[in-house]
């Protein structure tokens, strides 16, 4: 029995809001501008190890709205996710926790913060849809930029030939 290969499994335990907070510093004035606002978006996500094949994946968006110089409002939400994955490949792992996991949970973010926005009095932002998978290729290269930056290396060579100098 032991020698028989055991069947990868995959399991949404739980989706839950985990952090939510909003910043409106200039209102009630900033209600009477009548300028469009800028919105700037920044998103991080991470994955921590809960227990023996139980995982927490998180995502987390920081929107930003500014109005000429002033900040509107400020929305942060972290939507977090329990996942069971077990009998699964380590170099399979961690893109399942920074690209499939990222992708379950991100479509309850968006719907929490555009409800935090509205619910804040101004229009609803909808925040584009995200390719976690790009985004974990781009997390892996600035990491592997960073470990050879700490052991000395000063030139990376990119698969096309081209050489790239790490600061």
């Amino acid at each position: 029995m032991s020698d028989e290969i055991q069947q990868p499994v995959f399991q949404i335990q739980r989706v839950y809001l985990k952090d939510l907070s909003l910043e409106q510093p200039n209102s009630p004035a900033i209600f009477l501008e009548q300028d469009a606002p800028t919105i700037e978006v920044a998103v991080d996500v991470g994955a921590e190890t809960l227990a023996e094949g139980i995982f927490e994946s998180t995502v987390t968006v920081t929107v930003t709205a500014k109005i000429k110089d002033k900040v509107a409002f400020l929305v942060e939400g972290k939507q977090a996710g329990i996942f069971e994955a077990r009998n699964i490949p380590d170099e399979q792992l961690d893109p399942l926790l920074g690209i499939g996991c990222p992708n379950i949970i991100y479509p309850y973010l968006r719907s929490n913060i555009a409800d935090a926005i509205t619910r804040a009095g101004f229009p609803p932002v909808h925040l584009a849809e995200i390719n976690f998978e790009v985004f974990y290729q781009q997390r892996v290269q600035a990491m592997s930029e960073q470990k050879q930056a700490e052991n000395g290396a000063s030139e990376l060579i990119m698969p096309d030939g081209s050489a790239a100098t790490i600061n």
